[in-house]
């Protein structure tokens, strides 16, 4: 044995796998041509990548480990001989070398997850607030029965490929400046799969999943607004090959209510009276999410005042309670009178001594940045 790949290298001989490569990573780092240009060590990176080629190949270290130099039968190369037909091994030793990544080798597995899904789900106010329980219909991609997700036709099964003989990949050796440098890409004939099948499912085509409609029961909970997801793990498109499915996610929508508007938790509606109600008082029935309640108009209301009904909203999502309900009174002023209507108003107007009011005058309206300046300058 003319060289001693494990001495080049600086490993023992039951050194492994990943001992190997990291001892050849750490060498070709310190030699490389472009970092070091002296004659010597550019012969020196000649022998540790021979050394390289032949124990990181099985069988070539095999060869080598009962006594041989696989290298010979490649043209004599060995150590100080060039690149040989392996060279590095593989163009992504030498990325590894430098700039620490590691290409995914061998074939890929023809099993993947699935992707997530969404739909939406429209509900009414009441179901939000209070949560409920929905039955949606679901179409996906779900494992073929026909063939259990292989993608084989019954009776039939994947078959290694003969152009990469199950790796995967193909090799391809090319000239640089370096020597004689091997490549990799993804075999053409399987994809990079390491195997083929001749016979595909019939129902699937080969994919191992076919679109399915399914009925899935979803439970709102309650407080739930618009945009809100409901995550239902397991539940979205089964991925190729028959691998596991991911998720589904209900996307709520809630419809617009009658008579109520939600602001959060809380609940606003307005009710309108005619302007001797808000003089003299009166109840209001109102349907609320909790039934008829009476809504107490207290004598002299005005337009524009509001009434809170507490703990009649909706329920918190994330905590206990419910919202407000709050409801906005707007008091009416009649645009037409009889002569009869007019004639009391001027005698309530009359015992009022409001016959000729003078009116109260103050300034317009602040919008909040106004009010909130005054507030800082002591006004």
């Amino acid at each position: 044995m003319a060289t001693d790949y494990y001495a080049v290298l600086g490993v023992r001989r039951d050194a492994s796998q990943d001992e190997i490569k990291k001892a050849f990573r750490r060498l070709a780092r310190e030699l490389h041509p472009d970092v070091n240009p002296d004659p010597k060590t550019q012969e020196r990176f000649k022998e540790i990548n021979a050394a390289y080629e032949v124990l990181s190949d099985p069988q070539k270290k095999q060869v080598y480990d009962l006594g041989g130099d696989p290298l010979s039968a490649s043209g004599g190369a060995g150590a100080g001989g060039g690149f040989g037909a392996g060279g590095f091994g593989n163009f992504s030793d030498i990325m590894d070398a430098f700039f620490g990544t590691a290409s995914q080798r061998g074939p890929r597995s023809r099993t993947r997850r699935g992707q997530d899904a969404m739909i939406r789900l429209e509900i009414d106010l009441n179901e939000a607030a209070f949560g409920t329980t929905k039955d949606i219909q679901v179409d996906t991609a779900v494992v073929c029965t026909t063939c259990s997700g292989e993608g084989a036709a019954p009776g039939t099964s994947a078959q290694t490929c003969d152009m990469c003989r199950g790796r995967g990949e193909v090799s391809q050796v090319t000239r640089s400046f370096l020597g004689q440098v091997m490549t990799s890409r993804p075999c053409p004939q399987c994809q990079g799969f390491g195997t083929v099948v001749p016979t595909p499912c019939p129902e699937c085509a080969g994919d191992g999943r076919v679109r399915s409609r399914r009925t899935l029961t979803v439970k709102i909970p309650a407080g739930v607004d618009n945009g809100t997801r409901i995550q239902l793990a397991g539940e979205g498109e089964v991925g190729p090959g028959g691998g596991p499915a991911g998720d589904l996610y209900v996307e709520i929508h809630e419809t617009p209510h009658e008579v109520f508007q939600r602001r959060g938790d809380d609940l606003h509606c307005t009710v309108t009276i005619p302007m001797t109600a808000g003089a003299l008082g009166t109840k209001v029935p109102l349907q609320t999410l909790d039934g008829v309640e009476e809504i107490d108009i207290r004598p002299g209301t005005q337009s524009g005042q509001s009434i809170p009904l507490h703990g009649r909203g909706v329920t918190h999502l994330r905590g206990n309670g419910r919202g407000d309900l709050i409801v906005h009174v707007e008091v009416t002023t009649p645009s037409k009178l009889d002569a009869e209507q007019e004639r009391l108003l001027r005698e309530l107007a009359k015992l009022r001594g409001e016959e000729r009011p003078t009116g109260q005058f103050q300034p317009g309206q602040q919008g909040l940045f106004s009010r909130l300046k005054d507030a800082f300058n002591g006004r």
